[in-house]
């Protein structure tokens, strides 16, 4: 069957078909051809979820096959899985064990580009940063832990400054966690702690790429604690304890630029 034949039928295709066609639509996301691979498996297998057409059984399948792809070799094979199990976990499937493999592989995934001549959009971390969004508002997720896995992301060793807004992908992805009403406040601003220690270790000269990276992430996460962040129903919702959390930022962000104020 033709993908795009699929996507013009508005994503219908027979149920009998469905197992058959899940299993190819998961192999085309590893593909490094970009329309094969995000135009076409992405956006199908994303709307199915979406529309429920998938049962539990099959979707735990798919999230433990994305679960594992994170140790893939391609590039693109570990930034789809992301984009995938963010789908999967958004419509209300989850296992413990694939936020365990998401923690080991996005705070060391050392390919951030956010675009490929060749291989198109990959964004480890703009979809990694959808995945810990959708993961971190999981009651069986620890907040703390997962805030701490975006700071890990943020101040992680790199040569490559984010350019295709991961920064605000990342913060969006924070502030969705900070909405959790069983966060305390101690928690809310305590996973910021990391950044402290990473600007003690700051020296003079150019900026690294990881600060310009914590920094611009940490400036939208200023702005949503101020404006809410949207969510799953489309809503803009306020940070469990906002003025604590643009407090602490002030301060960093006042290490960041001392200069400014």
């Amino acid at each position: 069957m033709n993908w795009a034949d699929i996507i013009g039928a508005d994503f219908v295709v027979p149920a009998p078909q469905l197992p058959e066609l899940t299993a190819k639509l998961s192999e085309a996301l590893r593909s490094p051809d970009p329309v094969e691979r995000d135009e076409h498996a992405y956006s199908i297998l994303a709307t199915w979820i979406q529309r429920g057409l998938l049962d539990e059984d099959r979707l735990l399948a798919l999230g433990d096959q994305m679960a594992r792809r994170f140790t893939d070799e391609p590039i693109q094979a570990r930034t789809f899985a992301a984009l995938i199990l963010a789908s999967i976990v958004s419509a209300g499937t989850f296992r413990a064990a694939w936020f365990d493999a998401f923690a080991a592989w996005y705070p060391t995934e050392r390919d951030t580009r956010g675009h490929d001549p060749d291989l198109g959009w990959l964004h480890a971390v703009a979809h990694g940063a959808d995945l810990l969004g959708a993961m971190g508002g999981h009651r069986r997720v620890d907040a703390g832990r997962a805030l701490g896995l975006s700071v890990d992301r943020m101040i992680a060793p790199t040569t490559h400054v984010w350019r295709d807004q991961e920064d605000d992908r990342l913060a969006v992805a924070q502030a969705r966690i900070l909405t959790r009403e069983d966060l305390t406040a101690a928690t809310s601003i305590g996973w910021l702690a990391p950044v402290d220690r990473f600007l003690d270790q700051g020296e003079p000269g150019p900026v690294p790429p990881a600060a310009s990276n914590t920094m611009r992430t940490l400036r939208m996460l200023y702005l949503l604690t101020d404006r809410g962040v949207r969510g799953a129903d489309g809503r803009p919702r306020e940070l469990a304890h906002a003025d604590q959390v643009r407090e602490r930022l002030t301060e960093l962000l006042a290490r960041f630029t001392p200069w400014a104020w």
